[in-house]
Formats: structure tokens, C-alpha cells, sequence
């Protein structure tokens, strides 16, 4: 999809006679079925305008462009494009990343800059980095420039209201191999751009270039699967123990069995904490790229999935994507799609955040199942913290059923979490009243050290104690004090306060510009300095640390009395779950149920409500 295309010529004429804003918001409304924001008109105004200057300047005229061009199954979309051929003639075409931005100031991100966008401050990718992804992304998602013949493709950006000198932010040195590869030009440097554009350009196109790059479909090229292939298998974290390596075998085969089948195949997972599943989950993408399959994995948790991307790299990014990215896809446009953490799954990708060109009508498991040959689910029912996450193993089973998909299902059961204790993981169960089990009593001589501790201060002195030691550890609480945006300076408010304890929450997802040292909340769990934040469910699921801290509030408590479990929706401060009525214990108890079955080697617990404390002591036992 596209909202312009044409030559160089008639961009200019259409810029001229104030014809160009028109055109892009009639394309815009036939595609989305909506008008484009004033804003998003305004920009298009100036800063094609700008582009028309430049062209005019370097006397660029029979150039192909494209505007407004979408990023195969994203919703991003490529400010420029222009195409012509060099000398060769090679045919080319060039990214052109258009920013309005009139001023920058250090952000501590290794890519990042901050600028003031949307009314506030915030942290925003280094244009010569935007630009980069997206060259990076067509190269290996749009067969028109994968081959050895396809088109050349560079990338730059312009800020043509700009004006800066050397010692300017966006200049520093760290951003020195980026601007190297992906060139900056600010309003002062058109000459500059003129000469970088014209020699790969200089011939123009006659339509043939442009039609290409059109007229292609998606498809994932070789060389980006061969590289998420060997950046899994150079992982030694995902290697794969006993049970879990039986199920990845018997998994693989049935993807690749799918593949040849008439029908759609939907495999099925299931397994507690600790069982595996991620593991199993990378393992198979991996395994899957190696042998030429188009392989995504996906999760509904944006720390997790900007987690594994950074963990895995920039480039095999582009096969990590989240659950709502699928509803303007192909049909069977992928492979395979390995939805990791599945009991996310929601009722509708639609939500207050989501643009209107980007809304479905459907149900977000069958945007998932439309989109993929073949698809496996790994989950686990009672990890579902949050109302509208819907996706049950029998939830699943029935769409596929009705969808008239092959379903096949497996169970893990092995433990490898909490120093490998199954006994850890049924008392968290049996305790919370969850599920009812064989282990009613936790003895504390076992390996996995479990403790409650009097004071925050001692719950958060025995975690750092152990990250000192080199261990992993973070700390958790429930949802039961406000979380606010960040203050002017990008420092945290202290909204976690206990007596005289005070600590952070960890960013929230639209923090805008933060200070240096404090992580954006989809790294709290990976970057150091996390353990300085307190994480909540919805940072902490699906990671797992050597030790976890947790702070349980009053919004679970345990009534001796009657021997019940008491949801107290009062003292949440998480607004969508205290809304969620009769769903509210549920939800709430599966919440410590995660934040308890985080640790690899122990968790401390601190309780703010004394009665449920005591139930916890009543469940302890000591060694003989």
C-alpha cells in the first residue's frame, strides 16, 4: 500500500498548485476509510514541499516516487521513496526519512535522541537509526530489493527545518556509524543531500522500477531466516533438557508435516512456570528459519517481545512481532507463527491505542490463524492477569476446530524453574487456592530458598544482596499504589511507598523523555538498572530472574477466620482489573501466582496485610 505514486515532475506540480495534501487524503480516506489527522495533512504539506525543493534544486525530474509507502505486514509507513538508475545503469532507490523537528537533546538510549513530538518531551529513535531499520526491513522482507539483482536500496534522512552545527546532539560521537551508513542533512545542508541523491538517481525511472517494488509481494528472504537461525542457535540459553527437548522434536515435525498438508495445523502446548515453553518457542523459530520457513514469533507482552528482540538483535527482530500485528496480513502470508505466552491472546488486536487504519473486525485468534500454514501455541491457563486475555486451551481449540484446522496437544510438565521444585510451584498453587495439590506444606531446608521478610527494606537488602553476588534478581509488588508518568527532569516519581519506603514504578510504556540510567519499561527486565524499579505483573511475566522480590498488597488478602481468599478491588490501583467484578479474585490471585514463580534459586516475599502473612507462615515447615 501506497498513498502516492509518480514522478518527481508531478510531485512538484501537484506541490506547487497545493494539490499534493488533497491527493494523499483522498488515497488515505480510500484505504482507511477515515480522514488523516490536521497534524498528519500539515506535515505532509511542509515537508513534501521540502522534498520538491531539493528535487527542483538538483534538477531531478523524471525521479520515480513513492510516498506514504507501508512497510510489508506493518503499520509503518516509509515517508519517501525515490527511484531512478545510476550510471551503470543500476537501478536505485533511497529512503528519505522527513522529520520536522527544530531541536534535540541527549537521550541516554544508545539510539536514541529526545525531541519535543506530540505535546511533551520524548525519546525518540536518531532519524539516521529509523531510516537504517527501514532500509534493513525491505532488504529482507521485500523480494524486489533481496536478490542479487534487485534493486540497490540506501537510506538518509532530511529535518529540513533543522539548523545546526557539529557539536549538536544528533552529531555525537556515538551516533558516528549510524550517520556514516544512513546520512543526517538538516535545512542547511541541501547541497549536501544533492550529493548524495543525484549519482544514484541521476537516470530517473521510467515506471519499471517503481511497478517492482509495487507489484511484490512480502516474503521473508533467505539470508534474514539463515541469520535468525544462527543467532538461535549461537544462544546457549535456549538449549533444550529431557522433556523439553521431546516436545520441540515432536512439535517440529508436526509444523513441518503441516506444511505439506491441505488443512491448517494448530498445535497446542501447555505447560505451568519454569516448563520451558519460551525455550521451546525460540527453539523452533530458529530451527524452522534453518529450513527455509517463514517463522514469526509472537507474544501480547511488550516488555517480553522487545526483550527477545534485543536479546536477539536488530535484524532478527523482524521475525518477533506481537499478536495485534496480523490483522491486515495475507492469508497464510507465514509459515509458521509461534505464539509464545498464548493465554494473552485477547479478545480483539483492537484497543484505545490502536489507529483506526489499523482496526479489525475480527477476533485476534483468527487474525492469527488466517495469517499462518501452520501455528503452535504455547500457554498456561491460570497465568491470565488481565481481563480480555481469552486465550484458554479450550478457547483455542475451538476456533481452530470451527476453522477446520488439524489440532494436536502437548503437555509439559518438568520443572526447571524454582531449582527445578515442582513441590515450589504447587504450593504457590495450593496456597493461593488455586488449584488443589499434594503440597500443602513448603519445607524450607529445600534447595529453592523461600523467604518472608518484615520490611520492604529487608525484602529489597536480600535481593540486592544476591544481584552484588552476580545473581539476577528484580523486585515486584501488586498493583496497589498509582503509577505516574515520569517528571519533568525524566526522573521517576517515587509511587511505591511503605512507611518510610519509597521507590519508582518502572517507566510505563508512553513515559516520553527518561533520564539517564532508568530503563523504558520493556527493558526493566534485561538492563541492570531495573533493580532499581519496582515491576509489576504485567513488566514481570514471562521473565524469570535467580531471585525475585515481591511485595504482596492488600488487594488479596486471606481471612482466617473463614479461611477464604478476599479479592479487595478497593485497594488496586490497576483501573481495568478493579473493573473486572466476579473476575476479580481470579485475576488477582493469578497475578502473585506470577510474580511468585519468577525465581530460579529463591523468592522473598513482604506482606502488607498481617493475617495473610500468618496463613503463609501456617504453610511453612522446617527440617527435622
Amino acid at each position: 500500500m501506497r498513498l502516492y505514486s509518480g514522478t518527481t515532475k508531478a510531485l512538484i506540480d501537484d506541490s506547487t498548485h497545493n494539490r499534493i495534501a488533497a491527493k494523499l487524503s483522498d488515497a488515505f480516506f480510500v484505504h482507511f476509510r477515515y480522514n488523516p489527522s490536521p497534524t498528519e495533512v500539515n506535515s505532509w504539506k511542509n515537508s513534501i514541499r521540502a522534498v520538491c525543493q531539493v528535487c527542483q534544486e538538483a534538477e531531478l525530474l523524471n525521479t520515480g516516487v513513492i510516498l506514504e509507502l507501508q512497510l510489508p505486514l506493518t503499520s509503518r509507513r516509509l515517508d519517501c521513496l525515490l527511484t531512478g538508475s545510476d550510471d551503470t545503469p543500476k537501478p536505485n532507490a533511497v529512503i528519505i526519512e522527513l522529520k520536522q523537528w527544530e531541536k534535540c537533546l541527549q537521550a541516554s538510549g544508545p539510539n536514541e535522541v529526545a525531541s519535543w513530538v506530540g505535546g511533551k518531551m520524548r525519546d525518540l529513535l536518531h532519524p539516521s537509526a529509523q531510516a537504517g531499520q527501514y532500509k534493513m526491513y525491505l532488504e529482507d522482507c521485500h523480494p524486489a530489493f533481496d536478490s542479487d539483482d534487485g534493486i540497490a536500496l540506501y537510506a538518509c534522512s532530511y529535518l529540513h527545518n533543522y539548523v545546526c552545527d557539529e557539536e549538536d546532539v544528533l552529531f555525537a560521537e556515538k551516533f558516528s556509524a549510524l550517520l556514516s551508513s544512513f546520512p543526517l542533512f538538516t535545512g542547511d545542508g541541501v547541497d549536501r543531500l544533492i550529493r548524495f541523491l543525484r549519482p544514484k538517481i541521476l537516470r530517473g525511472d521510467d515506471g519499471g522500477i517503481i511497478q517492482r517494488i509495487e507489484r511484490t509481494n512480502y516474503r521473508a528472504s533467505k539470508k534474514l531466516l539463515d541469520h535468525v537461525a544462527a543467532v538461535i542457535k549461537g544462544k546457549p540459553e535456549y538449549v533444550l533438557l529431557d522433556e523439553q527437548l521431546i516436545i520441540y522434536d515432536a512439535v517440529l515435525s508436526a509444523a513441518l508435516e503441516g506444511q505439506r498438508g491441505r488443512k491448517k495445523t494448530v498445535i497446542l502446548v501447555k505447560g505451568g512456570p519454569g516448563t520451558g515453553k519460551s525455550v521451546i518457542a525460540l527453539r523452533l523459530l530458529g530451527a524452522l528459519c534453518a529450513k527455509g520457513l517463514n517463522a514469526h514469533y509472537v507474544t501480547g507482552s511488550r516488555a517480553f517481545t522487545q526483550t527477545i528482540r534485543r536479546i536477539v538483535g536488530t535484524r532478527a527482530s523482524a521475525q518477533i512481532r506481537y499478536f495485534n500485528g496480523y490483522a491486515s496480513a495475507d492469508y497464510e502470508a507465514v509459515d509458521v507463527l509461534i505464539c509464545d505466552e498464548s493465554h494473552r491472546i485477547r479478545i480483539s488486536s483492537n484497543s484505545r491505542f490502536t489507529r483506526a487504519e489499523n482496526r479489525s473486525d475480527l477476533p485476534q485468534v483468527t487474525e492469527l490463524i488466517n495469517a499462518a500454514k501452520t501455528l503452535v501455541f504455547l500457554l498456561d491457563d491460570n497465568q491470565v492477569v488481565r481481563p480480555g486475555e481469552i486465550g484458554s486451551a479450550n478457547y483455542i481449540t475451538e476456533q481452530a476446530v470451527s476453522r477446520g484446522c488439524n489440532v494436536l496437544e502437548y503437555r509439559l510438565e518438568a520443572q526447571f524453574r524454582c531449582s527445578g521444585s515442582d513441590g515450589f510451584i504447587n504450593w504457590v498453587n495450593n496456597t493461593l487456592g488455586i488449584e488443589r495439590t499434594a503440597n500443602v506444606l513448603w519445607n524450607l531446608a529445600e534447595d529453592f530458598e523461600f523467604r518472608i521478610c518484615s520490611s520492604p527494606e529487608e525484602l529489597e537488602e536480600s535481593v540486592r544482596a544476591k544481584v552484588e553476588k552476580g545473581f539476577t534478581g528484580r523486585l515486584t509488588a501488586g498493583f496497589c499504589w498509582k503509577w505516574s508518568s515520569p517528571n519533568p527532569d525524566g526522573t521517576l516519581p517515587e509511587d511505591v511507598v511503605i512507611g518510610e519506603y519509597r521507590r519508582p514504578w518502572n517507566a510505563k510504556s508512553d513515559a516520553g523523555h527518561l533520564a539517564e540510567g532508568i530503563p523504558p519499561e520493556s527493558l526493566w527486565a534485561y538492563d541492570p538498572n531495573g533493580i532499581d524499579q519496582i515491576g509489576c505483573v504485567y513488566t514481570a511475566q514471562g521473565f524469570e530472574f535467580d531471585y525475585i522480590g515481591v511485595i504482596f498488597g492488600k488487594d488479596l488478602t486471606f481471612d482466617l477466620s473463614t479461611s477464604q481468599w478476599i479479592g479487595n478491588p478497593q485497594a488496586s490501583a490497576d483501573t481495568v482489573v478493579r473493573r473486572s467484578k466476579s473476575d476479580f479474585l481470579t485475576l488477582i490471585r493469578n497475578t502473585y501466582r506470577v510474580l511468585l514463580t519468577r525465581g530460579l534459586k529463591g523468592c522473598y516475599v513482604h506482606f502488607l496485610d498481617k493475617e495473610t502473612e500468618n496463613f503463609f507462615k501456617s504453610r511453612l515447615e522446617r527440617a527435622v
